[in-house]
């Protein structure tokens, strides 16, 4: 029998410190049952999370299997309008999924983002002039509302009058006046939105409502009007209060830690990946619920029938098993995994507009609000942060600045506000191939087809998509001036995790990978002087910054370690760029570099810049903060990040075919292409995300064919039984696969 313990989500104690109390129990008791709001069992761990949120056999996210018409996906229920489809199973919830797909796929929601970035425009002018805001009120809250009722046809009449009431219902304590105000307000959005349903069906518009208004059945039926009501408010009660709240969470985050802040001013393409782990560290949505359909056990515990489940994705987030380190905020940690979003079936189809609604408030309050200051004696938080955690009030202060203006010209944006823009998937082919060191190879590359490549600058790296769909980065050693080709150069580890190995295996000349970028997470800052020093492999990004540097006169020293000169990349490049200020260090001719010592010739005004081996980096911020010159410091790690991948040959990677069952149509998949990338060219309202085979938005039912799994996500019996599949990382081992797409 599962433990009874005294535990409640919504208690103060969880209230105060949802991390610590979670991993209190987890530590304890990770699985247990508590009297709490009618009963349930709970659950702490990572593992246990997905399993559950992944098996809709077992854990119902309905109302028929809860036994009463209230919410229940939220402990304790409650009354609230049915919401398709995040209140059915499957393969209930499939028909509804299908429907706004499309709506919200990466592509789609890339055409939207001149609207949103024109909304926050206005927005921020809002009140820029004043010097101060509360950051809820003026920001987090409009905004999401305008880009959501925007995208779904609403007039701006209403966009205010709509999103006060769900912010309402999460921020207000329980049998409030304001949360009955709140739930007046849905009465209300209930009404508006089938008005705006009948209008759009008699006179469609270039809108979401219109879109979705005229949409049939496979049947050819047309869907009803409450099917409708139900889709279009989860999509407004989800594109608001959940994007508020981590907005608001990471500004209050960024003005009590100002090195993160700064770091993003300097480097505002980490944004990228500082996104997810923001998402992570900050999950607007805390918990959801299931109710267990049949006998179960979970994490060894044995679960009854009829028996509500709280599944806690802020607890999941904080587990160590999967995240290392786990209270700590990294801006570069590899955080994909986590699930804010959810994961299986309920995965939250509108996580591509969340990110890009949260990435253009963050930018415009970094671009035009850099200074900004929280008042912290003003911070006013949810009352309970068991199912949503957000804050009601953030009063800042600011520097007062200048209005930009709806009309204002593209060049008059910062250079900030673009950096996404540049960050552009596309095929390269390798034009060249050579050794350069020992296990070192250094490629060029082209854009396939021809034309110029993205600008980028010292410090940058380009993502490349493997056939085997791993996904690995690597710093730019060029040229920036070089427009028709890039340079990188990848070492061989023979005991990494093979992306290496892949990269040194398929580079010959005429191979063509997918790659994504550049963005540049370390970027060279204006000094009046610069100390750079580089071990191994890390001489990549450093060899461009020396270059950059060298040619606009400025003074520098270069210090380049590495155990012998036939490991040491790149070597006479360097000098030839440097001349004497560049210095070559083998280990097995002059022993370490003298750390101390270089160091210490830093002068009042110089960057220092580092990358290399884990252990230098290390031994050089140590130095650094001894003699009181951390400040300067700026690093590149090269690691393997916190996910887990499944390893195996790429190299017995075989073409085969792939039919889109609902389609009708067959492609093939060569060796060198991921069948993803196949897929997308003929079903363009395919749903996925992080592409790397965890978060299991792309899991795809296998009609017929045998898949090779190559996700971290399916169990061993889910693999053994292949009925589902991540077409973002896996294969087929047949010569031919059928998909339910």
């Amino acid at each position: 029998m599962t433990q009874q313990v005294d535990f409640d989500h919504h208690s103060a104690a969880c209230t105060a410190d949802p991390v610590t109390y979670y991993d209190s129990f987890r530590e304890q008791c990770p699985v247990g049952r508590t009297p709490a709001h009618g009963g349930f069992v709970y659950t702490t761990r990572y593992a246990d999370v997905t399993r559950i949120a992944r098996d809709d056999d077992t854990f119902s996210s309905s109302r028929a299997s809860s036994g009463e018409d209230r919410v229940a996906i939220v402990i304790p229920s409650g009354p609230g309008l049915e919401q398709y489809p995040i209140e059915l199973d499957p393969p209930q919830a499939t028909e509804y999924r299908d429907l706004i797909n499309p709506l919200l796929t990466p592509d789609a929601v890339d055409r939207l983002r001149p609207m949103i970035a024109r909304h926050a425009t206005r927005v921020v002018d809002a009140f820029i002039e004043h010097g101060s805001a509360d950051f809820v009120r003026d920001l987090t809250n409009p905004l999401p509302a305008a880009v959501t009722l925007d995208w779904l046809g609403f007039p701006e009449e209403d966009w205010a009058r709509l999103a006060g009431p769900i912010h309402d219902i999460f921020a207000a304590p329980a049998d409030s006046d304001r949360a009955r105000r709140g739930a007046e307000g849905l009465a209300y959005m209930e009404r508006r939105i089938r008005e705006i349903i009948r209008l759009r069906r008699a006179e469609p518009a270039s809108d979401a409502t219109s879109v979705l208004a005229a949409q049939h059945r496979p049947d050819g039926t047309p869907y009803g009007e409450d099917e409708l009501v139900s889709v279009i408010g989860l999509l407004i009660a989800g594109g608001v209060d959940t994007t508020t709240s981590l907005t608001g969470s990471v500004l209050v985050h960024l003005s009590r830690h100002p090195e993160q802040r700064r770091r993003l001013i300097e480097s505002p393409d980490l944004l990228d990946t500082a996104t997810e782990e923001f998402l992570r560290a900050f999950a607007p949505s805390q918990s959801m619920a299931r109710t267990v359909r049949a006998d179960t056990e979970i994490g060894g515990c044995p679960v009854r029938a009829g028996e509500r489940v709280l599944i806690p994705w802020v607890a999941a987030n904080h587990d160590p098993a999967v995240f290392p380190d786990p209270a700590e905020v990294r801006l570069d940690r590899d955080a994909t995994r986590h699930l804010s979003f959810g994961i299986g079936t309920h995965r939250c189809a509108g996580a591509h507009l969340a990110r890009a609604m949260f990435r253009e408030m963050i930018t415009q309050v970094l671009t035009r609000l850099p200074e900004f200051q929280v008042l912290e004696d003003g911070l006013v938080a949810y009352p309970t942060r068991g199912n949503q955690s957000g804050w009601d009030a953030i009063p800042a202060i600011f520097p007062p600045g200048p209005r930009l203006g709806a009309g204002s010209a593209p060049g008059t944006q910062p250079a900030f506000t673009s950096s996404f823009n540049k960050a552009a998937s596309f095929e390269a082919v390798v034009t060249r191939a050579e050794p350069v060191a020992d296990g070192v190879l250094a490629l060029t590359l082209a854009r396939a087809g021809g034309g110029e490549l993205p600008t980028w600058e010292p410090g940058a790296h380009l993502e490349f998509r493997l056939p085997s769909g791993r996904v690995r980065q690597y710093s730019l050693c060029g040229d920036p001036g070089q427009r028709d080709s890039y340079r990188v150069a990848v070492l061989r580890e023979e005991n990494g995790r093979g992306g290496s190995a892949e990269m040194h295996e398929i580079a010959r000349e005429g191979v063509t990978v997918g790659v994504r970028g550049p963005r540049n997470h370390f970027p060279l800052v204006a000094a009046e002087d610069y100390l750079f020093v580089a071990g191994g492999i890390g001489i990549t990004p450093i060899l461009a910054m020396v270059r950059a540097a060298a040619r606009r006169g400025s003074p520098l020293r270069a210090v380049y370690g590495g155990r012998s000169r036939a490991s040491m990349a790149f070597g006479d490049e360097l000098v030839e760029c440097a001349g004497e200020r560049a210095e070559l260090v083998p280990q097995d001719e002059f022993g370490l570099p003298d750390l101390d010592a270089i160091l210490a010739s830093a002068g009042p005004a110089t960057a220092i810049y580092c990358c290399g081996p884990s252990g230098m980096i290390e031994a050089v911020e140590r130095v650094c903060e001894r003699l009181g010159i951390g400040d300067r410091l700026h690093v590149e790690r090269f690691t393997a990040g916190d996910a887990p991948e499944v390893l195996f040959d790429p190299a017995a990677n075989t073409a085969f075919d792939v039919h889109l069952a609902r389609t009708g149509r067959t492609v093939r998949v060569e060796p060198d292409q991921r069948l993803i990338e196949a897929i997308r060219e003929v079903a363009p309202g395919l749903s996925y995300d992080c592409e790397k085979g965890y978060c299991g938005a792309c899991e795809t039912r296998v009609l017929a064919g045998t898949p090779e799994h190559r996700d971290s996500l399916l169990t061993a019996e889910e693999r053994e039984a292949g009925r589902t599949m991540m077409i973002c990382v896996g294969r087929s081992s047949s010569p031919r696969l059928v998909l339910d797409l």
